[in-house]
This record gives structure tokens, sequence and C-alpha cells, in this order.
């Protein structure tokens, strides 16, 4: 701690919110609001290395989704937790071509290493979403990702359509980890490793 001089001191600026605090949403009035268990984010790990016949894919998916849509000003704000990700659902993994169904003891070796080995998701417990698109033409998101830290943009191809006061935004693209600064898990020297490409998919539903 540094001491110090006698005089008046410049006021100090403001605290940085620390990592694990639930980044702000901001909507306005005319947005449609995600509700929570309404909306799924899936996300397939894939295997790697020689020894990849001795592991598993992966699905991680969340349906704690929180934020809103907001057509009239072309733009979305979400977030969810890392700690509310479920791992290897049997209907997730069928819809991902997965025909295997690992145990219940590879289900929990996953997710601890997952969330405290590679995710860190006690230190980095929320994913951030903030993303813009075109009101006219509604194919094409300009999304920034915040995760483990750090903020990262893609071009996301998108599907809306509205039913009335219920809006449904769908989609899929691929991220890798280490655009994140996450080390892909690995294990017998990188013999059997997780890929770093991570095949995301997203079904979003709003109302107002």
């Amino acid at each position: 701690m540094a001491i110090s001089a006698c005089g008046t001191q410049p006021p100090a600026p403001p605290a940085a919110a620390p990592a694990s605090a639930a980044p702000a949403l901001q909507a306005s009035r005319s947005a449609h609001r995600i509700m929570a268990g309404d909306s799924l984010i899936a996300m397939t790990v894939r295997r790697g290395g020689p020894l990849a016949r001795m592991g598993h894919d992966h699905v991680v998916a969340t349906r704690q989704v929180e934020g809103f849509v907001d057509v009239e000003q072309g733009r979305t704000e979400l977030r969810f937790r890392l700690d509310q990700l479920t791992v290897d659902e049997a209907a997730l993994r069928k819809e991902a071509g997965l025909e295997t169904q690992p145990s219940a003891d590879a289900i929990d070796g996953t997710r601890q290493n997952m969330f405290s080995k590679v995710l860190q998701a006690e230190a980095y417990p929320w994913v951030l979403v903030r993303a813009a698109f075109e009101p006219e033409t509604k194919d094409k998101l300009r999304a920034q990702i915040t995760l483990h830290g750090v903020t990262r943009e893609y071009q996301v191809p998108l599907q809306l359509r509205e039913d009335g006061a219920v809006l449904q935004a769908s989609g899929a693209f691929t991220v890798k980890q280490t655009d994140f600064g996450i080390t892909p898990f690995a294990v017998f020297g990188g013999a059997l490793s997780v890929k770093d490409e991570l095949e995301l998919r997203f079904a979003i539903s709003a109302r107002r």
C-alpha cells in the first residue's frame, strides 16, 4: 500500500464492478423481454487428439437466459451464468446428432473440469451478449460476446420471427475458446483433448 504525501488528493475513480457481478441490461419500454426457461443456448464441444476415441463429445446448455430483444432499435442484450449450464442432457445430445450417452460419473467429471479448470466459473460467472441487427432485413447479428473477462465480436446469421406479442430468434455459429483466452482442456500431453471450436446454437423466445 502506498503512503500518500500531505495535501489534497484528487477523488478516487469509481471502483470497477467485480467480474462476479451481474452485467447490467438496459432495455427500452418497447422491447420484448426474454424470460428464463423459455429459451435455449446450446454448445456442442468436440473431442480431439490421437486418443479421441477414448473420450466423448459433449453438449453444454442453459435455459436460464435473461435479457431483451428490441426490434425498433435493432438490438438485443442477454446474459446467463456459467454455473447454471447443464451437461449432456439426453434430448439435447440427440438433437446434436450424438448417439451415445456418457455415464453419470463421466458427466460429473466433465462438469468439474469445465467449471473449475477451463471456464473458471467462480471468477467469471457471467456471459454477456450485446448485439445489433438491421431492423429491415433481420438476417444477421453483429454480436459482442463477453466471456472469461474478454469481449469478441462475431457476425451471426439470424432468423427472427414475430407472432403477435411473441418473438422468436434463432441461429447457429462457431467460436473458439482461445478467442477468449481459454485453454482447451487436454490430458496425456494433448493426446486426448477438447477441440478449440465450440458449435453454438440458440433459440430465444421473448414476449412483450
